[in-house]
């Protein structure tokens, strides 16, 4: 059975989402959800929407995948919406008995501003490394 994935990053770099969505798919993996933009325009009436699906989509995932690439000169870029939806997982796991495997791509810079919690979390063995 194939396992489902999410793949979590930003939504500014389409080119890192589809290497990492075509990856995951050799890898027999499907990808239920990824960041995808959302138009200026309508971004406060999807908003909502998206958000929302994209965290069902990971309480129903066998692996988070966070796409921390690098990005603004920060090597293991990690903004809050990537760390919350990593947390989301991490909590799913904690409260509910979940099995979300949660894969950071890089270890980030230490000016990241969750770098604390992701030392944290990697010595708990609550998240791993890629590779």
């Amino acid at each position: 059975m194939r396992k489902k994935l999410v793949i979590a990053g930003s939504a500014s770099l389409q080119e890192k989402v589809q290497h990492w969505k075509k990856f995951w798919e050799e890898k027999e993996c499907s990808v239920t959800s990824y960041p995808v933009p959302i138009s200026e325009e309508t971004f406060l009436e999807e908003y909502p929407k998206v958000h929302t699906d994209f965290f069902k989509n990971i309480d129903e995932a066998n692996i988070l995948f966070v796409m921390n690439e690098d990005k603004n000169s920060i090597t293991g870029y990690l903004g809050a919406e990537s760390f919350a939806e990593m947390a989301f997982a991490v909590a799913q796991n904690l409260i509910h008995n979940k099995n979300i495997e949660v894969i950071l791509l890089q270890m980030p810079e230490k000016k990241v501003q969750s770098y604390d919690e992701i030392i944290l979390w990697l010595n708990l063995g609550w998240i791993r490394l890629f590779r």
